[in-house]
């Protein structure tokens, strides 16, 4: 094929999507989102509908399905500069791996997948309340599918590096009257959101402190010895910051 015949198909097959939903999740910030979908189990979000596909009927069948896929977009990497090759956390953020052979936020096209279990399903004010997702809030969603068992589960499959590396998780420190403020749920979904350590990779000084959103309130911790001290709880502030002590 000639370059100019590609470049022609290539202006054929480019098309505009536009979100159909956008997620609703207690996690404002990129910053401490999970790393994948269903890791941290019991983190509850909700898919709200746009205008146009709040369609009661569209949802017709799915409460015989345990599980969906979410095609979504990194909306807060839109204009990061994209490279051929990424450094993946788990690998420390030293190793570069090819982009396709990663799930890394910095793709061409912005596209992530996740995987999500259905917990309710809103058929009167369409919308469909899932956990173990891997999206702040905001994030806009442009295709739902349902997950199927018999061809989307593949015992025995090789993963690559996650075969050989898996996240240390850190051990959680809550005082009584900062463990207070939360219901019993939401105080669990925050330690194990914080278990998974959402600091940079190249981060590993003990006198900074840092600063994460989670149920409108700013959450601040600091890490030491592989054990996360949460250091105060306040309400949310308007930007997400880290600071030397």
């Amino acid at each position: 094929m000639s370059r100019q015949n590609l470049r022609s198909l290539i202006q054929i097959c480019t098309m505009i999507i536009e979100p159909i939903a956008y997620f609703r999740s207690p996690l404002t910030s990129k910053f401490g989102i999970p790393r994948q979908s269903g890791i941290v189990t019991e983190l509850h979000g909700t898919i709200e509908f746009v205008a146009r596909y709040a369609q009661p009927e569209a949802l017709r069948g799915m409460e015989s399905y345990d599980f969906l896929w979410l095609i979504w977009g990194f909306s807060e990497n839109v204009e990061a500069e994209k490279h051929p090759t990424v450094r993946p956390p788990l690998l420390g953020g030293n190793e570069r791996v090819g982009v396709w052979a990663t799930r890394s936020p910095f793709r061409p096209n912005n596209l992530g997948l996740s995987s999500v279990r259905i917990n309710r399903i809103n058929i009167e004010v369409p919308s469909i309340e899932v956990m173990g997702a891997d999206l702040m809030d905001g994030t806009p969603i442009y295709d739902i599918k349902p997950y199927l068992p018999y061809v989307d589960s593949h015992p025995g499959a090789r993963g690559g590096f996650t075969d050989n590396h898996e996240w240390l998780r850190l051990q959680v420190e809550i005082s009584d009257e900062h463990a207070a403020l939360f219901e019993a749920a939401d105080l669990q979904v925050l330690k194990d959101v914080l278990s998974l350590d959402p600091r940079p990779h190249y981060h590993d000084d003990a006198t900074r402190e840092y600063g994460m959103p989670f149920k409108d309130k700013d959450i601040r911790f600091r890490v030491e010895n592989s054990i996360l001290y949460i250091t105060s709880i306040n309400p949310q502030q308007t930007t997400i910051t880290s600071t030397e002590r």
